[in-house]
């Protein structure tokens, strides 16, 4: 004798609706034309295209790592290039110079008889513009001068010194001294610099009015 369904125990009531459920869902995700099959190609359609995204996302991270990289080298090297035009400047910048020489003259308590600017020499890199001086002082104060000289923010070298005793006759100026100087001299301080000059006329030897 069939026993109806609502005489069934709970517990296989509670299987049969769970096996039920479950081909419900899966003839959902296999039965064409089912909204839970179409739902289904749609996430697997979007599965195949993540992959070469997920690929391409990882390849431009390498790129961004590597831009941060080269943004990092490129402001070293920018402010690189900032120092070594200071240190040798594109253009001469001689009245400028003259003041640096000056202010470290006036600093070390020497006295500047004469500052001339001679012509520019031209080299394969660069430019060198030498300046003809000729000073006098205490002798201490002259080599803190010439140490200043080398404490200026552009290259300087300094050659063809001639430094004499004030007591040396052949060394006696044609000028009044300052109290306290011991020694006198002529010497050349040469600067540099990277870009030609637009105008001849810019060589042209020029003179510091001698400070007396």
């Amino acid at each position: 004798m069939a026993t109806s369904f609502k005489d069934w125990p709970w517990p296989l009531q509670a299987l049969f609706y769970l096996g039920l459920t479950v081909v419900i869902i899966a003839a959902g995700f296999y039965i064409p034309g089912l909204p839970l099959a179409s739902v289904r190609a749609q996430l697997q359609d979007a599965q195949k295209q993540e992959k070469p995204l997920e690929q391409e996302v990882a390849n431009l991270r390498v790129y961004k790592q590597r831009r941060a990289e080269l943004q990092s080298q490129m402001d070293a090297l920018q402010k690189q290039l900032a120092t070594l035009q200071t240190i040798v400047p594109e253009e001469k910048q001689v009245d400028q110079f003259m003041l640096m020489i000056q202010a470290a003259a006036t600093s070390s308590g020497v006295s500047l008889r004469r500052l001339k600017a001679n012509p520019v020499a031209a080299k394969t890199y660069y430019f060198e513009l030498p300046f003809e001086v000729q000073a006098d002082g205490p002798y201490f104060s002259v080599l803190d001068f010439f140490a200043r000289l080398g404490r200026l923010s552009r290259i300087i070298n300094v050659g063809d010194l001639k430094l004499e005793g004030i007591g040396n006759k052949s060394a006696a100026p044609n000028f009044r001294l300052n109290p306290g100087a011991s020694v006198t001299g002529t010497f050349t301080i040469t600067t540099f610099f990277t870009k030609a000059a637009d105008a001849p006329a810019a060589t042209t030897p020029t003179s510091a009015p001698a400070k007396r």
